[in-house]
């Protein structure tokens, strides 16, 4: 009988490992350290995020959570590389909203948001912001728009790269108000802030971290945000559709995500672990100083939100006609 119990334990544990799905046992994961992925260089918003929850979960999980940069390809290669890792938990992807874009855009992305990764929440958001040049005339949206019509070809906009959410933001705002405005597209959202202090490009969509101490410097002249709702850090700046333009949310979105298949058991421990995370007083003050807001929401929650940003983004790509 006790030769039985064994052989029917290895198997057991046999089957789990060659599924890919990890040992869920209580108090077994994590028993060894967990890497972070993040596809894009350290030092930057995501980054930062990553860093921030790393600390709390090796802390609440009593285990080494730890961040591994893999950048390049705006987020392709190192997304590629988690979406290929094994399923056991042990790698989790951090990343932006750049994961539900890249797929329409590029070519180079090799892989699907949908069939390769298993969400474990969207960790927090932020949105971008309409800004110009302070000698613009233009105080309003509609003001901006009757601006651009009245001098078609003359009218830029700067954003922080091809494919970024600022930038598919200013091209949904072109789309939806049917105006003549170039894309100026710079290597980050400060070259794309300076180019607009500098009224070399009367206009930009930017990221709101960068955006908020020149737009209360004067250096910048913020005339709407692309949230659902006003942003604590720029109370006085309205949304788009308080503006008169409805249609037009757009946010980056941090991820937390596991490759496909990784156990249930797993998931939810780790979207437990977030949110406790996010809840915390000291990473709250953090997420203020990167001008975000907490979410952390369910797996399921997360998983509907992905899908629709991939049919938003996806038409807006179509219809600008900006596939690469």
């Amino acid at each position: 009988m006790r030769r039985l119990r064994r052989f029917a334990l290895i198997v057991s544990l046999g089957l789990a490992s060659s599924s890919g799905i990890a040992w869920s046992e209580p108090g077994v994961y994590p028993n060894r350290p967990v890497r972070i992925i993040v596809p894009f260089a350290p030092g930057g918003v995501v980054d930062v995020m990553a860093r921030l929850l790393a600390q709390r979960l090796s802390e609440s999980l009593n285990q080494q959570f730890y961040i591994e940069n893999m950048g390049g390809g705006g987020g392709n290669i190192g997304t590629r590389a988690a979406s290929l890792s094994p399923r056991d938990g042990y790698t989790v992807l951090i990343t932006s909203s750049n994961f539900v874009v890249n797929p329409s855009l590029n070519a180079a992305a090799r892989y699907d948001p949908v069939k390769d990764f298993t969400p474990v929440t969207i960790a927090a958001a932020s949105p971008n912001v309409l800004v110009v040049y302070p000698g613009e005339a233009a105080r309003t949206v509609s003001e901006l728009v009757d601006a651009i019509r009245a001098a078609p070809g003359t009218y830029s906009f700067a954003s922080s790269g091809v494919g970024t959410t600022p930038h598919l933001s200013g091209e949904l705002f072109r789309l939806s108000t049917l105006t003549d405005l170039v894309h100026v597209p710079f290597a980050g959202a400060g070259p794309a802030s300076q180019s607009t202090v500098a009224g070399q490009t009367r206009i930009a969509f930017i990221n709101l971290p960068p955006a908020v101490m020149l737009i209360k410097a004067g250096s910048l002249r913020a005339l709407a945000m692309t949230g659902a709702a006003r942003s604590s850090a720029l109370p006085d700046v309205p949304t788009m559709a308080e503006a008169g333009l409805g249609g037009q949310e757009a946010e980056t979105l941090l991820f937390v995500l596991l490759p496909a298949g990784a156990a249930p058991e797993i998931v939810a421990l780790l979207n437990r672990e977030v949110r406790k995370a996010l809840e915390r007083p000291d990473v709250r003050r953090s997420l203020d100083v990167l001008g975000f807001e907490a979410i952390g929401n369910t797996p399921d929650d997360a998983a509907s939100r992905i899908a629709q940003e991939i049919a938003k983004w996806a038409k807006v790509i179509q219809d600008a006609n900006l596939r690469q």
